[in-house]
């Protein structure tokens, strides 16, 4: 499919936009960054020496000397960030890695310091101001970068910052993605259309909002008339042969960003590992998704976060016993057999919301829902404490003591039940590597509302791309989905 002159120019005219504005926007993150990492150093210097704390001792001020340091740290920190990526528009301004990697630059940074005070024995630095000047400058750099994605989110919203992307394989995965990129502005994706050689050129896919542009053998010549900066292969039926032809067309434009669909490498969802038998590389596939520091990390956030849970909510906790005990007859706390990892069922621990003869209070017609769906909108089944406990998600707060035990996590995929498995198919064994969560993904995007295929779409992303980072992003975000009571039933 050929493109006219003016068509041409148009998209040529929005590629070397977006350019500018990419190099605009990093050139004033380096400033930022530059200018918070100073202000972090110089209040660092103004709590340790000119505030009299009582934990800190008394200490030369020495106001030449820091001036210097810090006009000597300050281009090593930027230049600590450029090795981390953190000025690649790659990693910028999408899911929680950023922050992540703001934070291993910044305490890289620190441990070359205090090493340099080690075997420099003319360098003698105040511990008081290295540890003020690591807290300060990573939470003002955290803040400061959530500042400008907040920006360039408003930015992306208004059709600004955003890149040119062909999917390979109009496929069911790939309209998949495809719809979910142009719904979600704030992403920053403009889909140009597909390549795919099954369907004729010019066919409306994905609701209609997309087209199909031409097959694999065109691919070289429409990145050219498009100006493609990035694309999606999502068809797992793409042979061999094609494949190669499409990486030799990618050495090429090497401008091009190149993304795999997830569906192409599903054993990543576990996780592997690639080691040696003999001369042979092969892949080993964890049996436990997150491991590693990120699983010391994870363990301990949730003993710490579970213990203090418990602390802070015990009189609400006894008043929701009470409240239970008074409202119908029955236990107070119910217990739901549930799948954990590897497999091995446990009881997960929740506030009784139903009567103890609900089932009996079910017609046909909400059985057969029930069965389908895995819950009702209008349940029969739940008393009127009942109703406020599930629209707070206070009924599962006894859950806390799972997490106590090791058998659940704070944050994680949503639990399943045996009679469940059936509808997550060939992603069972990804679910059952990663214990499941008090609150999760699904818990922030829908709640009851999501269907099983929603449900299955938003945990795999979580166990793809876990961070810790993630992880308090969606205690961050469950706190007011759960005071608005969206989506629960």
């Amino acid at each position: 499919m050929s493109l006219t002159s003016v068509e041409l120019k148009a998209n040529s005219s929005e590629r070397i936009g977006w350019q500018f504005h990419r190099l605009a926007l990093i050139g004033a993150l380096i400033v930022g960054d530059a200018f918070i990492v100073t202000v972090s150093f110089v209040l660092a210097y103004v709590v340790r020496f000119l505030i009299n704390l009582p934990f800190f001792n008394e200490g030369a001020m020495q106001p030449e000397f820091y001036t210097l340091l810090i006009m000597m740290l300050v281009p090593c920190w930027s230049a600590l960030f450029a090795v981390y990526h953190l000025y690649d528009d790659k990693l910028l301004f999408n899911g929680t890695q950023e922050y992540q990697q703001i934070t291993n630059a910044t305490s890289m940074g620190m441990l070359i310091v205090v090493l340099l005070t080690f075997f420099w024995d003319n360098l003698v630095v105040a511990r008081g101001w290295l540890l003020l000047s690591w807290f300060l400058s990573l939470s003002l750099m955290t803040l400061w970068r959530f500042g400008v994605r907040r920006f360039v989110y408003r930015l992306r919203k208004h059709g600004h910052l955003h890149k040119r992307v062909l999917i390979i394989g109009a496929t069911e995965e790939g309209q998949a993605i495809a719809e979910q990129l142009l719904a979600e502005k704030r992403a920053g994706a403009t889909i140009v259309g597909f390549i795919d050689n099954t369907l004729p050129v010019g066919s409306n896919v994905g609701h209609g909002k997309v087209k199909v542009l031409g097959t694999t053998g065109d691919f070289t010549q429409l990145v050219q008339q498009n100006n493609i900066e990035a694309i999606i292969i999502a068809d797992t039926n793409l042979i061999r042969e094609q494949l190669i032809t499409i990486n030799g067309a990618m050495d090429v434009l090497s401008r091009l960003e190149v993304m795999l669909a997830p569906g192409l490498f599903d054993l990543l969802t576990i996780g592997v590992q690639v080691r040696e038998q003999g001369a042979v590389p092969l892949l080993s596939l964890n049996k436990t998704r997150i491991t590693g520091l990120h699983a010391i990390g994870k363990k301990i956030v949730d003993v710490v976060g579970a213990l203090v849970g418990l602390i802070l909510l015990s009189p609400l906790l006894i008043c929701v016993a009470i409240a239970i005990k008074l409202d119908s007859p029955g236990p107070i706390i119910y217990r739901r057999r549930v799948i954990g990892v590897g497999y091995r069922e446990f009881s997960a621990f929740k506030f009784r919301t139903m009567y103890i003869d609900g089932d009996r209070r079910l017609t046909p017609e909400q059985r057969a829902e029930l069965a389908q769906k895995g819950k009702l909108i209008d349940d029969p089944r739940i008393t009127r404490v009942g109703k406020w406990l599930r629209r707070t998600s206070i009924d599962e707060l006894p859950q806390l003591l799972n997490v106590l035990l090791g058998q659940m996590s704070l944050v994680g995929p949503r639990m399943i039940t045996a009679g469940e498995m059936h509808h997550f198919g060939r992603w069972q064994h990804n679910l059952l590597t990663v214990r499941p969560g008090l609150t999760g993904l699904w818990q922030i995007s829908g709640r009851s509302n999501l269907g099983y295929a929603d449900r299955v779409r938003l945990d795999m992303h979580y166990i793809r791309n876990y961070s810790i980072w993630l992880d308090l992003f969606i205690i961050y975000r469950t706190i007011p989905v759960l005071l608005k009571g969206e989506g629960a039933y």
